[in-house]
């Protein structure tokens, strides 16, 4: 892999900082102001399937996922929620549209040492707006020579990317915390693809069953150091 890598492209959330962290604390709060109208076994999955539902609409990020909240918190409490508690939801949305950007260990050293002996860019979906504030509070967009904000992630999207920085698959590594979304698509265009574990769960619409992965090989670290190993 050494000899044949000549880009390597980084996942944002969940790979140089955490994220999915902060929308399930947001869901915690939700489920208990919602608690107080409705008994339902399990109010998480049921905002999921909204979720879901709306990815055609809203896209990726916490924008559709404060518009998932509100129309199933209107659709299970059939319109009766006070007013008061849809604004604490929304200040609820607004709490992850700007959480405070904690650097995931040895993402900024890693880093550095790889800045100068590959171009290094960022492939991340999601709201352009959201996407590129969290990228300007991380203080990383110094070691990117590009920023890439997609609608999702999937092959003809890298191989789209890849041909236009003139790159065949075969050149690029993808490193990522997303087995469904960083990994395996660059891996079925002939990709390199890293998967680095935060430590934390993800989240379930990113999760891959096992048949799937037993079709690929790639490398899983636990830490993103671990990377230059491969280079």
């Amino acid at each position: 892999m050494k000899e044949a890598v000549k880009l390597i492209a980084f996942d944002a959330d969940d790979t140089l900082w955490v994220n999915e962290p902060h929308y399930r604390g947001a869901e915690q709060a939700y489920v208990e102001i919602l608690s107080r109208y409705v008994e339902h076994d399990d109010l998480a999955t049921r905002l999921y399937q909204t979720e879901v539902k709306n990815l055609n609409l809203f896209g990726y990020g916490a924008k559709g996922y404060m518009l998932s909240m509100i129309e199933t918190a209107l659709e299970l409490t059939q319109y009766q929620i006070d007013g008061r508690d849809i604004d604490r939801i929304i200040q609820l949305g607004k709490e992850v549209l700007s959480y405070p950007i904690e650097i995931l260990p040895q993402v900024r050293e890693t880093l550095e040492t790889l800045q100068g002996r590959y171009p290094l860019m960022v492939i991340t979906k999601g709201d352009l707006l959201d996407q590129e504030s969290k990228v300007a509070r991380s203080g990383l967009a110094d070691y990117f020579g590009r920023i890439d904000v997609v609608s999702e992630k999937d092959p003809a999207t890298y191989g789209r990317l890849f041909s236009q920085l003139g790159r065949a698959p075969q050149e690029v590594l993808m490193v990522g915390n997303s087995l469904k979304s960083d990994i395996l698509p660059v891996l079925e265009i002939g990709g390199h693809a890293c998967h680095v574990d935060p430590g934390y769960e993800g989240w379930v619409h990113e999760q891959v069953t096992e048949q799937c992965l037993a079709e690929h090989r790639f490398h899983s670290f636990d830490n993103i150091s671990k990377v230059l190993t491969l280079l």
